[in-house]
């Protein structure tokens, strides 16, 4: 990672005189802050970049927040944020998001699964005109059944976006201020910022990075956040695939069980008129009935949602500028 001179920066940033945010969420890793802490240091310190440190606390019961004090009052770099109680992961990395001041930011895990030395190899991804590096743990550190279940996962986001993903979970990502400013994170989207990324038109790659076993504290993820992904990720499906026109999801929907409802219909109207009765389809009868006044109220509550979606849109309208020359 090169030098950023001052002279190349815009002038807000020269202002910060900040160069990369780390922005770091934790949850109860008291045991692991402190040679963090020293890692990214070193890391740093090799490099000659002008950084800080942003760790937010995401309601520690723990001492990790103690810890953090302590270091604070000794490295000038260190920020601390603590959250009134654990918001989530989204919501730590949001706040986190709004006080960094670097041109570029980064985010890592606070377990000493990233490695400190990684960071300027996505810096320097970022500075060959990419918006968004990701890490991509190719040979990842973790008991075979979260692997298996993580490429599983992957597999189906991949499938679904028909967009390769190799490693949506890594926290370990370096990306320009912009994109920060652009994401809106709630409820567990932390995982979906590649994504979220794309869908603005932003440029996101994935960089093998190397991952390390945890040796302190406890996974706090567990078997019930799969349920969890799988929701979150059909909800962001809906909202980037159809966002400001919900009539094309519901109306779809309407007219496929309108659609079948009256072929079934015209059988058993045909059947009536033919043989002077319906031959003992009156299942399909109702059923056939059900499908229609379901799909017209489909139909009507895409309507009702256009007009809530028309209403709320956001002054200048659904796109993002990357440079204006005027």
């Amino acid at each position: 990672m090169s030098e950023l001179s001052s002279k190349t920066r815009p002038p807000e940033t020269a202002a910060r005189a900040i160069d990369i945010s780390l922005v770091i969420p934790l949850f109860n890793e008291e045991e692991s802050l402190g040679e963090l802490h020293r890692a990214i240091g070193e890391t740093m310190a090799r490099h000659g970049a002008r950084y800080e440190i942003l760790f937010i606390d995401d309601g520690s019961t723990d001492r990790s927040f103690e810890i953090l004090k302590a270091i604070r009052s000794e490295d000038p770099n260190v920020r601390l944020l603590r959250l009134r109680r654990n918001f989530g992961k989204s919501a730590a990395l949001s706040a986190g998001f709004a006080a960094a001041r670097g041109e570029y930011i980064v985010t890592l895990d606070a377990d000493l699964q990233d490695v400190p030395d990684e960071i300027p190899g996505l810096i320097a991804r970022l500075q060959e005109g990419y918006d968004l590096a990701c890490g991509w743990r190719r040979k990842r550190m973790d008991p075979p059944g979260k692997v298996l279940s993580s490429r599983l996962y992957n597999a189906f986001v991949s499938v679904l976006t028909g967009t390769r993903v190799r490693d949506i979970n890594c926290g370990l990502k370096a990306f320009r201020r912009v994109v920060a400013k652009e994401l809106s994170l709630y409820g567990e989207w932390h995982r979906f910022i590649p994504l979220l990324a794309r869908w603005k038109g932003f440029r996101v790659l994935e960089v093998p990075v190397v991952h390390r076993p945890r040796r302190t504290g406890q996974s706090k993820y567990g078997p019930e956040r799969a349920p969890r992904g799988v929701l979150d990720l059909f909800t962001l499906l809906f909202l980037t695939r159809f966002y400001g026109r919900p009539a094309h999801f519901f109306g779809r929907l309407g007219l496929i069980l309108c659609g079948g409802g009256g072929v079934i219909l015209s059988m058993i109207l045909y059947a009536r008129l033919a043989y002077g009765t319906i031959l003992y389809q009156y299942p399909l009868l109702i059923l056939s009935s059900v499908m229609v006044v379901v799909g017209i109220q489909l139909i009507g509550t895409g309507l009702l949602a256009e007009l809530i979606a028309y209403s709320f849109r956001r002054e200048g309208g659904d796109y993002a500028v990357e440079e204006n020359l005027d």
